[in-house]
């Protein structure tokens, strides 16, 4: 039986908090299919590289960022037929989540590249307007991993600078989760959660008002109890 042919390449939700709103770095693609379009950033996997690899290479690339220093996850595998006219591609996404990313640079084969609200990506339909390939499907579900991944393990922090202030870690949850959170009992449940904040022993006064307790995250994996969305 004749090896069957096909591309593989790798995508990335890159996801960080920017002017009060979840955004999403995107690139306009300056080659065909679909020039001129928004889409995420990716490529296709080389000859002499792993997946991890190329989705690394394609991170410092876009963002000049290397794996160590943001989170990055395996997100999922997108292989429909004809989801790129070009070939038969199959995609591998990562998520990745960091706190407030410089102005992106865009790469050989883009127009342009920008960080985008979540939710004005996501309410566009079809490729003229929104996203081209099915990349619109991919981001919907890094956020959706993403707004997990709160939940269940300390990632909010991932959003945060190295030492931030609960109210600052709060404001994160709301951008993410789309929703407010009652600042004490969210204040009570992070603090008490085990290993999930490290206190640093010092304060600041830059959320206003009195001296507020700095934190970084602690040693925690996972978060018990959980921290759940009231919108799930």
């Amino acid at each position: 039986m004749e090896c069957p042919k096909f591309a593989v390449s790798v995508d990335l939700v890159v996801l960080t908090v920017r002017d009060e709103a979840l955004c999403a770095l995107v690139i306009r693609r300056g080659i065909e299919p679909h020039r001129g379009a928004w889409a995420l950033p990716g490529g296709f996997v080389r000859d002499d590289e792993g997946l991890e690899e190329a989705a690394a290479r394609e991170l410092a690339e876009e963002t000049g960022m290397r794996p160590g220093s943001v989170h990055v996850e395996q997100l999922a595998t997108y292989g429909a037929p004809g989801r790129d006219p070009r070939a038969r591609v199959v995609t591998v996404a990562y998520l990745a989540l960091a706190p407030d990313l410089p102005v992106p640079a865009a790469g050989s084969d883009a127009a342009d590249a920008q960080w985008c609200r979540v939710d004005s990506l996501l309410a566009v339909d079809g490729v003229a307007d929104g996203l081209a390939f099915d990349h619109a499907a991919i981001l919907r579900d890094g956020v959706e991993r993403a707004r997990s991944k709160l939940e269940y393990s300390p990632l909010g922090a991932a959003f945060c600078a190295e030492e931030f202030t609960v109210a600052e870690l709060r404001r994160v949850y709301e951008i993410v989760w789309g929703e407010r959170l009652d600042p004490r009992n969210f204040h009570r449940k992070v603090t008490k959660t085990e290993a999930f904040l490290e206190p640093t022993g010092s304060t600041t006064t830059r959320d206003g008002g009195r001296p507020a307790q700095l934190f970084r995250r602690g040693s925690a994996e996972h978060l018990h109890p959980p921290l759940l969305r009231r919108t799930t």
